[in-house]
């Protein structure tokens, strides 16, 4: 059985359609990148999974729970990490953590709390407030209030958003020490180093979802030439490539230009208009970046007036 399989989930708000017929599943003990720009449903759609929202069509179950008629028990069983840091800044972080506990209603509260700060580096400054935590530091206090009650998925919406580099790879590899341990985990993200940590990935834009799949097979599906350009007044040639017919993308990177189209043959004409011999130009990789912005410039904004 799947922790997660929806089918056809549309919610809208007013004559709005924020999710439009997306479908997903998940396996017990994986990790999903849910994927897409702002405003795409992302958020909606895990609140729909978790119980927080009815959606207005189709159907699914959450961890075997019916997510119309019994949203209660899915949300006992979940955790949900939301965007937004919303604890108490004024309380400690055991203090915080106790709340927390007594919310589920887990007894005994102080065996619970000190069993969740060991097991996320947090013992240490359990007497710290909150509000005087980094970043990094309120992730992970986030993070050890949604599985102290020891949930069988976890939800999480942005979770490293505003997170040094180096946060968000403990982050990642508390995530997936979690994983080996049998937890389910569904995370939204804006981050390709991030969508390439996780099994698999999933990309709704304005309500749509468009691609599921390893990094590897969405970035093939999607059918994207790539080539480099390197040399001399590259901002020039960005100019005259970028309305070229068979150019999709011209992108700078540093000292080269990425190029990206769906035709060869168009590309590579293009290609040859601005060849010199002080200009490299070859094949590329096609990145996950890449295949996410094609998608952004094919999709219509569904909340555009």
């Amino acid at each position: 059985m799947n922790a997660i399989e929806v089918s056809g989930l549309v919610k809208r708000f007013g004559d709005r359609t924020v999710v439009d017929h997306v479908s997903m599943s998940v396996a017990q003990g994986e990790i999903v990148g849910f994927l897409g720009p702002n405003g795409s449903g992302k958020t909606t759609t895990i609140r729909m999974m978790c119980g927080l929202l009815t959606p207005d069509e189709g159907e699914g179950q959450v961890l075997g729970y019916d997510i119309r008629r019994q949203s209660l028990l899915i949300k006992r069983e979940v955790g949900y990490m939301t965007q937004k840091f919303s604890f108490y800044e004024d309380l400690t972080i055991a203090e915080n953590l106790e709340f927390v506990a007594r919310l589920y209603r887990l007894k005994p509260v102080s065996k619970f709390v000190d069993e969740t700060l060991d097991d996320l580096g947090l013992a240490t400054r359990r007497g710290q407030l909150a509000g005087t935590l980094s970043g990094g530091w309120k992730q992970r206090l986030a993070l050890a209030a949604c599985i102290m009650h020891r949930p069988k998925l976890l939800l999480l919406d942005e979770p490293t958003a505003g997170v040094d580099p180096k946060a968000r790879r403990e982050f990642w590899d508390e995530i997936h020490r979690l994983a080996a341990r049998g937890l389910t985990v569904l995370v939204s993200t804006h981050y390709m180093d991030e969508a390439e940590r996780c099994h698999r990935i999933s990309y709704i834009s304005y309500g749509k979802l468009l691609a599921t799949g390893t990094v590897d097979e969405v970035v093939r599906k999607a059918g994207l030439l790539t080539y480099v350009v390197r040399g001399p007044g590259l901002g020039e040639i960005a100019a005259r490539l970028r309305d070229a017919p068979g150019v999709e993308q011209v992108a700078a990177f540093g000292t080269t230009l990425h190029v990206v189209g769906l035709d060869r043959e168009k590309l590579e004409a293009a290609l040859d208009t601005v060849k010199a011999d002080d200009v490299a130009i070859e094949a590329g990789e096609t990145s996950l970046e890449d295949v996410f912005i094609q998608f952004m410039a094919r999709s219509k904004d569904n909340m555009a007036q």
